[in-house]
């Protein structure tokens, strides 16, 4: 929102209830995000939409049909906005969607062209979403663009990440050195640069993109630049990947595991190539403000 408002856009924010908060904009409250969802008033006079509002990974999961559940927010709710936004005139709708999309652990970089191979309820509902938009544009000629990001972090990091922030910092010893794998990430302040070149440069246009920091990491790697942004020691040894999995299994992780080893990386070539866009921030700076909010918030700064 900073960054839009910074360029002198008018910017609105759609949130759920009157307690929230989005600064540097006015909001407007439009209650949860479904099939159902009267986003009128936040349509109001607008000549695009950015829609990041999802259901995403859910730690301890309480649906009893989840996929129906994430289906309800990411795919009926993406597209009841979407033609709702078709009718309010809304020139260009950028999507934020996943790279899980493509699939998870294979051993070469995904790319746009490649076939989609969504695995969990999150994805296909992501996926499903990608392909009624695409519809949508094809039937009232408004631009889609697809941009589909693989972990975001940054300020306000949570879930798995924020654990392995606290992990680390805490000195907890980490059976994870050693690993051998590919993982790609896009810095917060990276994914909003190229959303904003996305609103309004003509060849994004009815297009996917793929999105990274351009700079890919394995887990022992990214776990050696976080303690060093932190200003902490690693503690990190090596462990046989199938006794972790032995023991991932009997505590219900391994699908946690398996997503520590194996690898999710991205060729992000193709939006250098039609856009001319390129992270304005390397990922040890995106390290770096994650970690300074990390100690801020915990009251060490």
């Amino acid at each position: 929102m900073a960054e839009l408002a910074a360029q002198k856009s008018s910017v609105r924010g759609a949130v759920r209830h009157s307690g929230a908060f989005l600064p540097d904009c006015e909001c407007v409250v439009v209650g949860e995000v479904n099939g159902n969802t009267d986003w009128h008033d936040a349509l109001a006079d607008a000549t695009a939409v950015v829609h990041l509002a999802a259901r995403a990974h859910i730690t301890h999961e309480t649906a009893e049909d989840s996929l129906a559940a994430f289906r309800a927010v990411n795919t009926e709710g993406t597209l009841n906005l979407a033609r709702q936004a078709a009718q309010a005139g809304i020139r260009r709708f950028v999507f934020v969607s996943t790279t899980k999309v493509n699939g998870e652990g294979r051993e070469s970089a995904y790319t746009e062209t490649d076939e989609s191979a969504p695995e969990d309820a999150y994805a296909i509902s992501k996926w499903e979403a990608e392909q009624g938009l695409r519809k949508i544009a094809a039937q009232t000629g408004m631009e889609i663009v697809v941009l589909r990001a693989p972990l975001v972090y940054g300020p306000g990091v949570g879930a798995n990440f924020l654990r392995l922030l606290t992990a680390i910092d805490a000195g907890w010893p980490l059976p994870l050195g050693g690993i051998v794998n590919c993982r790609s990430l896009i810095y917060l302040g990276n994914l909003v640069d190229a959303i904003i070149v996305s609103l309004s440069h003509p060849n994004a246009a009815n297009t996917l993109f793929l999105l990274s920091d351009f700079e890919d990491v394995s887990t022992t790697e990214l776990i050696r630049r976080l303690a060093a942004a932190l200003d902490v020691k690693p503690r990190l040894f090596a462990l046989p990947r199938t006794l972790i999995r032995q023991a991932a299994i009997v505590l219900n992780k391994r699908r946690a595991v398996d997503r520590l080893w194996g690898s999710l990386f991205i060729n992000s070539s193709n939006i250098q190539r039609e856009l001319d866009w390129l992270p304005p921030f390397s990922m040890d700076i995106g390290l770096a403000e994650t970690a300074k909010w990390y100690r801020r918030v915990r009251g060490d700064a």
